[in-house]
């Protein structure tokens, strides 16, 4: 038995024994598994080696070594990063004296400078593999380095050193170092090169995260493709400020200014905290994320800290102006829509990966909440007016959060788990599964509700009160339109969402019935109503499913025979027809309550004997603009449109009185 489940069942493998196992010296591990260093050999990979070699530069510059960084772009794919930095040491290593420290670590693994502490008190480079990572997967690289006034050069092929360090001459007013490397086509491929637009971009980022910095751009002509410029010059005064308002680039924003400023981080942590913060309108949003110039796509603690000091502050501001709703603040409130950028320089950060995409740094969120929390505070403060419009702001935005929840939730079920669904509870739902033949009927007040009922096929009509005029949407704010009650459970009701969210496929009845009384009142409500949909709902409108109810205003009677009335004109009608010459008694309705739930049925609910105005929208963009016109005129804020209709129309109005 134990023989059986011991077997062999492959012949792979069969001679795995102490000769099996490979030890990789060197570089080696490097070329055999770049995936593990640079996250792979594509593109991305390929000017992550751009950016290892010029993140060291940046290094100095930051350490305050460093005033100029140089990048140049050649033909064959060749790249070089000067800076007039201390120069990579050229004595030999204590622990291998046949070496020069440069070659140390171009050619060894967790070897450099940054280790302690105390050559760099920030850096981006913390593993000691960046340069001599891109040594090994470069098919040439020349080192140069000028120090103690002298220049020299060392030259490395796919990890491997091709010669000893030479000292080429003296060089009395340089210094600093220049690395000029080939990525290797065997790692790589034939097809990728660098590409000038990306280092270009690589370059001015770089320049916008320290302000001390001049980095300059040169690129052989014949390579660019765009509008890339051959050569460029970067330093900016303003640092993160600088860079926030070049690409916001005039758009208008929730505040004329935006939160910009820095801190240093106090005690023993030494390190420094730079941010830029503005709320364009109408923006999906941009976040920028470095920690030591290193950029951090994934954002990570340093980005918990800003979240954290953004939705305290606002918060707090809030209680300070005695808004109530501001507690409710959330981070994605603040940060959804914004373009942020935030720099840290912290000692010895932790980064998820050797890429670095994601700081892990517990401390770093808390560092960066103190740094900016007091600095957000008064400018919130400072200016009221200003500190009150982002408010307001985020508080819209907030309401838009919460009301795209409540949807969701309606969304997510389905007309068979009807009696489960999050609904208003003044509504009355219907028992089909099926969405189609089904409706909803909107109706005024709970005695008109209580009638409609009684009065209508349960298993394929919903009725939802309302409570007298709902809020007219063309004139209101979409903070005041998602705290109007009446207005969201009409929303839940429906299940479809509004606006640039609405999608018509998901409505939860056939038909929406407008059922209001038929009075100047009703009309009213009604026109209101309709002015929603129109607003907030258009594509429901726009394919057909908006109906108008026609209840009657009079009940006639002549002995024991009874005849509706639609209106005054409608009255006369009947009584010069069907009912000459009789007797005539006329019940006049004060609101659909007054009719008992079998009139109702029979005049206004019943498909057979009921009468209805399909309410739906011309396809047409210039038919569409005209009536949004008339919409703004006639519901809009300026009661003048309103008053100018009413003066051109009246004549008309009279007329159509006479002639009834």
């Amino acid at each position: 038995m134990a023989e059986d489940l011991f077997a062999s069942k492959s012949t792979v493998g069969t001679d795995y024994d102490a000769s099996s196992i490979e030890v990789l010296e060197g570089l080696e591990p490097v070329r055999r598994r770049p995936g593990m260093y640079i996250g792979g050999t594509d593109e991305r990979a390929l000017h992550h080696l751009a950016a290892e070699v010029l993140d060291n530069a940046m290094d100095e510059a930051v350490a305050g070594h460093a005033t100029r960084i140089e990048l140049y772009l050649e033909p064959g794919n060749r790249l070089t990063v000067v800076d007039n930095g201390r120069g990579i040491p050229v004595d030999p290593h204590p622990k291998f004296p046949d070496k020069s420290a440069l070659e140390v670590i171009l050619s060894t693994l967790h070897s450099g400078g940054k280790f302690d502490g105390k050559a760099y008190a920030t850096s981006g480079g913390l593993h000691g593999v960046g340069v001599s990572v891109v040594n090994a997967l470069s098919s040439d690289t020349v080192v140069e380095v000028a120090r103690n006034k002298t220049v020299y050069q060392q030259r490395f092929s796919r990890g491997q050193t091709l010669g000893p360090l030479e000292a080429l001459g003296p060089t009395p007013n340089r210094r600093g170092t220049s690395v000029s490397f080939v990525p290797d086509v065997e790692i790589f491929g034939p097809e990728l090169h660098f590409k000038p637009s990306r280092l270009y971009k690589l370059a001015r980022s770089k320049a916008y995260l320290f302000a001390g910095v001049e980095i300059r751009w040169k690129c052989a002509p014949d390579l660019i493709t765009d509008d890339t410029p051959a050569e460029a010059v970067f330093q900016f005064p303003g640092g993160l400020a600088d860079h926030l308002k070049d690409q916001i680039a005039g758009r208008e924003c929730a505040t004329a200014d935006f939160f910009a400023g820095s801190q240093d981080f106090p005690g023993e942590n030494q390190g420094r905290a730079e941010w830029a913060v503005a709320w364009p309108l109408w923006s999906d949003g941009s976040y920028s994320w470095y920690c030591n110039t290193i950029p951090t796509p994934d954002g990570g603690t340093h980005e918990a800290g800003l979240r954290a000091a953004l939705v305290r502050g606002l918060r707090s501001f809030g209680d300070l102006v005695g808004n109530k709703k501001a507690k409710d603040i959330t981070a994605d409130d603040v940060m959804i829509g914004s373009e942020l950028m935030l720099s840290v320089f912290i000692r010895e950060p932790q980064f998820q990966s050797q890429t670095k995409d994601r700081l892990t740094s517990p401390e770093a969120a808390l560092m960066v909440e103190r740094a900016m929390r007091d600095h957000f505070d008064h400018w919130l403060s400072r200016n009221m007016d200003r500190g009150k419009a982002l408010l307001g702001y985020i508080l819209e935005r907030m309401d838009e959060r919460l009301r795209r929840k409540a949807e969701r939730e309606v969304k997510r079920k389905t007309a068979t788990s009807a009696r489960k669904l999050r609904l208003p509870g003044k509504l009355t739902d219907c028992s089909s599964d099926d969405p189609k033949g089904t409706e909803l009927f909107i109706v005024e007040g709970d005695s008109a509700g209580g009638s409609a009922k009684q009065a209508r096929d349960r298993k394929t009509q919903a009725i939802l009160p309302i409570r007298g005029k709902i809020l007219n949407v063309a004139s209101a704010t979409l903070q005041k339109i998602a705290a109007n009650s009446e207005i969201a459970d009409l929303i839940l009701a429906l299940g479809c969402g509004t606006r640039k969210d609405c999608v018509a496929d998901n409505l939860r009845y056939e038909r929406v019935v407008i059922m209001t009384d038929a009075d100047v009142d009703g009309a009213h409500i009604a026109t209101l109503l309709m002015t929603f949909f129109f607003q907030e709902m258009p594509e429901l409108v726009r394919r057909g499913h908006l109906y108008l109810a026609q209840p009657p205003l009079y009940r006639l009677t002549a002995g024991t025979k009874s005849l509706y009335a639609m209106d005054d004109a409608d009255r006369l009608r009947i009584e010069k027809g069907p009912f000459k010459g009789k007797k005539v008694d006329v019940a006049r309705f004060k609101g659909l309550g007054e009719m008992n739930p079998m009139q109702l049925r029979e005049t206004t609910m019943d498909p057979k004997t009921r009468s209805m105005l399909r309410i739906t929208l011309p396809q047409e963009y210039e038919e569409r603009a005209g009536v949004k016109d008339l919409v703004d005129r006639l519901m809009g804020n300026n009661p003048a449109h309103r008053f100018a209709f009413i003066q051109e129309n009246a004549a008309r109005i009279d007329e159509d009185a006479i002639d009834a």
